[in-house]
């Protein structure tokens, strides 16, 4: 009787934000040319910019790095980056990269990546979370380890940015805390590591991930109700209604279309809405206060004073109600901000 193939855990998926080029750096420096596993990363960038981080990675260590092409194979040793404004996806055998929705306000984000990997591969899969605000990667990390993979974390006090891996010691069982120095090593002895037989069988999805991989991966429309409850909030990205999931504590959001947010995520998103709101209405009145005083002055010229009058007490009250709007606004934007801001990368990384 033929023996069976063994298995490895051959996917080693990353996810990184603010201070994710050293860390990267730094990972892949670690890793040797012969590496037995495909190497995926999601670092959050800003649309509208060239990300060279394929090119650093490459110049950092032995293996080769690229932004893939659609639909390009899935080889070992080799390290896919996701590119920019794009979203990096995993179906069995090649790599997918789409311009799906965004999730938490970025894209490409950590989280689709980890689950596409997990549905795709299931125990084969590692997903290792670096540095990096909020706490992107934790709803990603947690589908991995539902289906039988691994959950490895950058020691929080190690890290640039503490928020992406405390977020996910905080909600996730992890398998591996360590310092990045440390981190090359583990993956290799974890990649080299036959899997025991009796996690080889992939465990079944949950409803909500395999929802959300139809939307990702392939495009198909899905309705949110199926797996959430309609919510008081509404999309920030489009407007409609946002609908709630409680996974395993971790509360999160989703949009019929499919933008997707954490409730962190979604906090720092409204906060940022209500500050360009606040200015926006500052902008509104005083341009209505000078159009009063405008249309004040007129009226004198032409001896009209009763309109001059009615002009200038409009032009007062709306100057009271803007000067109580301006006091609004610097008293939002001189508090400090919640953990930190959806980041923007180092500018190293964009080709201006």
């Amino acid at each position: 009787m033929a023996r069976k193939p063994v298995m490895h855990r051959d996917i080693v998926v990353v996810g990184a934000s603010a201070g994710g080029v050293e860390a990267l750096t730094n990972l892949v420096a670690q890793l040797p040319k012969d590496f037995p596993g495909a190497v995926l990363v999601v670092l959050h960038l800003s649309a509208g910019y060239r990300s060279l981080l394929p090119e650093i990675l490459s110049r950092a260590g032995p293996l080769p790095a690229l932004h893939p092409k659609p639909e390009a194979p899935l080889e070992p040793g080799r390290i896919y980056v996701a590119p920019t404004d794009r979203h990096l996806l995993v179906e069995p055998g090649r790599v997918l990269v789409n311009s799906g929705p965004r999730e938490n306000g970025h894209r490409p984000a950590v989280d689709p990546l980890f689950r596409s990997a997990a549905r795709a591969y299931g125990p084969r899969v590692i997903g290792v979370v670096l540095t990096g605000a909020l706490d992107c990667g934790t709803s990603g990390l947690m589908s991995i380890k539902a289906q039988g993979g691994l959950a490895v974390v950058q020691d929080p006090e190690d890290a640039y940015c503490p928020d992406m891996p405390r977020n996910a010691l905080e909600y996730v069982k992890v398998d591996h805390k360590v310092k990045l120095a440390e981190l090359g090593a583990l993956l290799v002895r974890l990649v080299s590591a036959p899997l025991p037989p009796h996690e080889v069988p992939k465990p079944s999805l949950r409803l909500e991930e395999e929802v959300t991989a139809m939307r990702e991966v392939r495009g198909i429309h899905t309705n949110p109700r199926d797996t959430g409850s309609p919510s008081l909030f509404s999309c920030p990205d489009c407007g409609g209604v946002l609908f709630e999931m409680d996974e395993e504590g971790l509360l999160r959001y989703r949009c019929r279309v499919g933008h997707g947010f954490t409730a962190k995520a979604l906090s720092v998103t409204q906060q940022t809405a209500m500050d360009g709101a606040l200015w926006a209405a500052l902008r509104a009145l005083e341009e209505s206060a000078a159009l009063s005083r405008r249309m004040a002055a007129r009226a004198h010229e032409r001896n009209h004073s009763h309109s001059a009058r009615r002009y200038e007490e409009r032009a007062r009250a709306t100057e009271e109600q803007a000067e109580l709007v301006r006091q609004m606004v610097m008293h939002n934007t001189a508090r400090p901000p919640p953990e930190e801001l959806p980041d923007e990368e180092e500018p190293k990384l964009m080709d201006v």
